[in-house]
């Protein structure tokens, strides 16, 4: 019989991590916009050097929440303070489970008193309208991203959302709205004018140069683009595709997909009863060389992903009981891992060495093959001491790097070993095929690897373009 919902996907698969492991979702699609429009590194490049134009209008979902109780549930189910949460301003906000596991994270918006926006992936969407039908005086309305494959059908969204982001991102943005346009606050939010629309702002910021992200009608789309198109010409505005885009996190140190903690746990199982059998959560492919038999072992806290500081117990909050048991200093960090150039240009090369070993093919420049990533960081005596959890490629740092979470002891500028590829030949992963594992060297390095992005960036503010 045909399973309904999540918990029947996982009491008929039994095995949640193989299930996981050995999903046929295919590899993770930016929809819609082009993988390039010049090239990645180009268009990567334009970030550091000049200014880009990133379009996240079809990835993220955007769910609309309004009513007298929408701040009540957004203070029961994150761990965010909303103690200062003014009107025009947004929060990067994470929920956790009962037993104080992330679900995941997204940016929300607080567009009037009682209006809010929650953009990003859909784990998050999903636990918010789950909690909002428990007694809550909210309306929702779900705008889904765009379909991964649409076969040139019209796709359309409610909303489109772009970013203008480099060293000349404000030239553009002053020079588009017809005059100057004040820079808030990081993470406030305004108005201003592109072809006589009338479009929303966020003050952001990346390679230590003040950016905004914008949006609108998605009917007005094609006008508004074109119009910062134009006006970013004489400044190398460079419209990023795909490919760029998912880089950006890299230099930035934003993880942007754990897998949801919602797989196990009495607590949950009505949620999970909630969630349809084709959901994110029954479909996600979960890649890389770290297995284990138990689901929880890919769980992560606040701290393990560089969100200690948005922890506050200034508010009742689902999990806050499990958070306040948790010894932070004692939790894995977040870092990034510089793989070893000689290893990587061995990865690189083993496609066309027909006498050499095959690896799983690494990709430029994303170089994940599940929506949920997890290798193993091993030591010197191959202990497992963190997990791997976003690798590719960086055109401005010339280096393969990855976003991981290592054990408190392992100091910065130590060298550990990545494991790639999965155990036994790999997965039944449409994205695998037959390989051996090879043990890449990486020195441990700061998050945000970029020292513009380090040295700009607020502490404890997700630093990315919402992969």
């Amino acid at each position: 019989m045909s399973a309904k919902n999540l918990q029947e996907v996982l009491d008929q698969a039994g095995n949640t991590v193989e299930l996981l492991r050995n999903s046929q979702l295919g590899a993770y699609i930016y929809p819609v916009v082009p993988s390039e429009f010049t090239n990645f590194r180009r268009e990567v490049q334009a970030w550091n050097q000049t200014a880009v134009l990133f379009d996240q209008s079809h990835h993220m979902v955007n769910l609309f929440i309004s009513g007298p109780d929408a701040l009540r549930l957004i203070s029961d189910t994150g761990i965010n303070s909303v103690a200062n949460f003014a009107v025009n301003s947004a929060k990067q906000f994470v929920p956790v489970t009962p037993s104080g596991g992330v679900i995941g994270d997204g940016i929300l918006f607080r567009e009037a008193d009682q209006e809010f926006t929650y953009v990003g992936r859909a784990p998050v969407a999903n636990w918010l309208a789950f909690r909002a039908e428990k007694a809550y005086d909210v309306e929702l309305r779900v705008d889904a991203r765009s379909p991964s494959r649409p076969y040139g059908k019209q796709v359309t969204r409610d909303l489109w959302r772009f970013q203008i982001q480099g060293p000349r991102a404000w030239e553009v943005i002053e020079k588009v709205n017809g005059g100057p346009v004040e820079q808030l606050r990081f993470f406030r939010m305004d108005h201003m004018n592109i072809a006589g629309e009338r479009v929303r702002t966020l003050r952001h910021g990346m390679a230590g140069a003040p950016g905004l992200e914008l949006w609108g009608p998605y009917e007005t789309y094609d006008k508004v683009r074109d119009a910062i198109l134009e006006a970013g010409a004489e400044f190398g505005l460079e419209p990023a595709g795909a490919r760029a885009y998912s880089c950006n996190t890299l230099e930035s140190g934003w993880i942007p997909s754990p897998l949801p903690a919602i797989y196990t746990g009495d607590a949950l199982r009505a949620y999970r009863e909630w969630l349809g059998a084709d959901s994110y959560e029954a479909t996600n492919a979960l890649a890389g060389s770290f297995v284990s038999e138990k689901i929880e072992d890919y769980y992560v806290n606040p701290w393990e992903l560089g969100y200690g500081g948005f922890v506050k117990f200034d508010h009742d909050f689902i999990g806050r009981d499990a958070l306040e048991a948790v010894a932070p200093e004692a939790q894995r960090r977040k870092v990034t891992l510089a793989w070893n150039p000689e290893d990587v240009a061995r990865l690189l090369a083993s496609p066309v060495d027909p006498e050499g070993p095959g690896y799983q093919f690494f990709d430029l420049p994303n170089a994940n093959y599940g929506s949920s990533n997890y290798d193993a960081v091993l030591d010197a005596d191959d202990n497992v001491v963190g997990l791997s959890m976003f690798t590719g490629y960086s055109a401005n740092e010339r280096k393969a790097l990855s976003l991981a979470t290592v054990d408190p002891g392992v100091p910065l500028g130590a060298e550990v070993r990545v494991m790639w590829g999965e155990p036994n030949g790999g997965s039944r992963k449409t994205t695998v095929q037959p390989h051996e594992q090879f043990a890449v060297r990486a020195i441990v390095s700061p998050a945000p690897y970029s020292v513009m992005a380090r040295e700009s960036y607020q502490p404890g503010w997700r630093t990315g373009g919402g992969v």
